[in-house]
């Protein structure tokens, strides 16, 4: 059973850097990527990044191409999400979660983390 939980939320200034961590146990072939999405107030969830641990791809949403990064440590349990030059825009709460498909679409993702308020003052 895939175990999931994820870390390093926070208050930050606009412009300003937060790292998220994420953590996995348990997987199985069906659990290839790891997808990091959030949720505003009043807002659907969105995916902002995946990353697949069979082949390393990763793919970004448009607005936050170029600002946050997607990586993996060695053993591919543990996944990051460096936000640089945040904007209040990206207040929200942060989950990630385990899918079999290289996707950001959040009903394709089948566990999930309890997730992580970021908050990013103007």
């Amino acid at each position: 059973e895939v175990q999931i939980a994820e870390s390093g939320g926070g208050l930050v200034q606009a412009g300003g850097s937060l790292r998220l961590s994420c953590v996995a146990s348990g997987f199985t072939v069906d659990d290839d990527t790891i997808g990091w999405f959030r949720q505003a107030p009043g807002k659907e969830r969105e995916g902002v990044s995946c990353l697949s641990r069979r082949d390393d791809s990763a793919y970004y949403a448009d607005s936050v191409k170029g600002r946050f990064f997607i990586s993996s440590d060695n053993a591919k349990k543990k996944v990051y999400l460096q936000m640089n030059n945040l904007k209040p825009e990206d207040t929200a709460i942060y989950y990630c979660a385990a899918s079999p498909w290289k996707t950001l679409v959040p009903d394709t993702y089948n566990v999930w983390s309890q997730g992580t308020q970021v908050t990013v003052q103007s």
